[in-house]
């Protein structure tokens, strides 16, 4: 990304201030998240956590009683009711870009900024973290890495239209600061 590609960027979120990070479960979204939004002094919102709120129902029991098709619909209804929010940093889950025009909404109500990391990177995350994730959460070692393989392959398209992509393996506190703009 040249200069003026920055300042672009960083015009587009000064002007709405609203981020949202998309990328494959375990990139660190929701970390970086939260540590960006305390740096600038945003908001973070994880749109999980958002769903869980408004369903009173986990996203794993979500996937598992009502099905992923319920799941995504209330996704996208969610997803966009993000638009009255703004210096926020919205945290989005892996599948959200994927579905009903998402990755669209999103490119036109703030800056996205995907989060990209080789599977192997991925899997350690997933391993490492707590096993809540429905989509995994009965696949072993080996399948879980044959399906991070094959469903980023599905979804690269979809990632790759944020206008911003950052190494998931090479994040810092300091790695938007040249995205925001400091709040007047």
């Amino acid at each position: 990304m040249n200069k003026s590609e920055i300042q672009n960027f960083t015009l587009n979120a000064a002007a709405d201030g609203r981020i949202f990070l998309i990328g494959f479960m375990g990139t660190g979204k929701t970390h970086w998240g939260k540590i960006w939004a305390a740096r600038h002094n945003y908001s973070f919102i994880d749109l999980d956590e958002a769903i869980e709120k408004n369903e009173q129902n986990t996203v794993a029991n979500i996937f598992e009683t009502r099905g992923e098709d319920y799941f995504r619909q209330k996704e996208a209804i969610m997803l966009r009711t993000m638009d009255e929010y703004t210096n926020t940093i919205i945290s989005c889950g892996g599948g959200t870009p994927c579905f009903f025009d998402n990755i669209n909404w999103m490119n036109a109500h703030g800056t996205v900024i995907f989060l990209e990391a080789p599977p192997v990177f991925i899997l350690k995350n997933i391993l490492s973290g707590e096993n809540k994730r429905p989509l995994v959460k009965k696949l072993n070692e080996a399948e879980l890495l044959f399906f991070t393989e094959q469903t980023l392959k599905e979804r690269n398209e979809f990632y790759r239209q944020a206008g911003i992509i950052l190494n998931a393996e090479k994040l810092l506190e300091t790695s938007i600061d040249s995205i925001i703009l400091p709040k007047e």
